[in-house]
């Protein structure tokens, strides 16, 4: 049995709205994880990360997180609690 591939996105906390956003492909933030960029290779999800962490003025906390692919579409393993 072959086993499913483990993705992560890159999460933060928004500075604008203090919830979760995830890093497109394009280097935008979305609300949505559908939008997200799904990353499989560990280097690229370093550099990724990196991008993000210089992205102070619209984030904070960036972090990978991992990702499980359902039928209903991705789910986040562990989410960002935004701050209050």
């Amino acid at each position: 049995m072959s086993q499913q591939p483990q993705f992560h996105v890159v999460s933060a906390i928004s500075q604008a709205t203090r919830e979760t956003v995830y890093l497109t492909g394009c280097d935008e933030w979305s609300a949505e994880i559908l939008q997200a960029e799904f990353i499989d290779d560990a280097e690229h999800a370093d550099f990724r990360l990196f991008v993000a962490s210089r992205q102070t003025r619209l984030v904070s906390a960036p972090a990978l997180t991992p990702v499980q692919i359902t039928d209903h579409g991705p789910v986040p393993l562990s989410n960002h609690i935004a701050a209050e």
